[in-house]
């Protein structure tokens, strides 16, 4: 009975060392995590209490570390005179160095200005001689004048309608003309037909008298004869 007690326990020690083992490596790992966690919350503590300094970072960060470091005095807060001081020239340098980059700011607009100024005035340019090429290709030198291409071709149809009319006009009055001159030849012809034949008759008449004169002539001499 005995020996089989003492068995049943030499049974069951690697058990409980098993068991004791488990347990003891979990509080080993339990306490692990905890100490990292620690470590880790006292760094980020004290990386936010680094963050708050008068020597680096925003000028709202430097007057917050005063406003937390500085001492409580009932409903005051006693800062220490250098604090001040130094607060006041790390300000005094923000406000030269926004005022320097706002003058280099504005320079940088004045530049950036006058050359968009510039490139308008070339593009304004541009478009002008490409307006004045375009009116060139479209148009025609007359007279010395640009014209464009449907208006001189408006103008030299008008000109050869006008030419035309004007030819028409003049081959009218030839016409006319000539047919006034035939007419005046024609009553020519017949003024210098009747006048030659007027003038054959009075030749006859004249002809006729001279007869009869020197026939009568000859009877006034043939009758003193007698």
């Amino acid at each position: 009975m005995h020996s089989l007690a003492v068995k049943n326990l030499t049974l069951q020690i690697p058990n409980l060392i098993f068991n004791e083992l488990k347990m003891t490596r979990k509080t080993i790992l339990t306490a692990t995590v905890l100490f990292l966690l620690t470590v880790f919350s006292v760094k980020a503590q004290e990386e936010d209490e680094n963050k708050l300094s008068l020597t680096e970072g925003t000028i709202d960060n430097q007057f917050e570390y005063i406003f937390e470091k500085a001492n409580n005095y009932q409903d005051y807060k006693v800062v220490k005179r250098n604090w001040l001081l130094l607060l006041k020239k790390n300000t005094l340098d923000s406000v030269a160095r926004l005022e320097n980059e706002l003058a280099s700011s504005e320079e940088l607009t004045t530049t950036q200005r006058a050359k968009i100024d510039s490139l308008n005035k070339q593009l304004a340019s541009t478009n002008q001689q490409l307006s004045r090429v375009t009116e060139e290709k479209d148009s025609i030198s007359f007279f010395g004048a640009l014209i464009n291409k449907p208006a001189y071709k408006g103008i030299m149809w008008g000109i050869v309608a006008l030419l035309a009319l004007i030819l028409a006009l003049f081959v009218y009055k030839f016409r006319n003309a000539n047919a006034i001159t035939q007419d005046a030849r024609k009553s020519l012809a017949e003024l210098e037909e009747e006048y030659e034949e007027h003038r054959r008759k009075a030749l006859e008449r004249e002809q006729k008298a001279r007869r009869q004169l020197q026939d009568e002539i000859n009877k006034q001499k043939l009758a003193k004869s007698k």
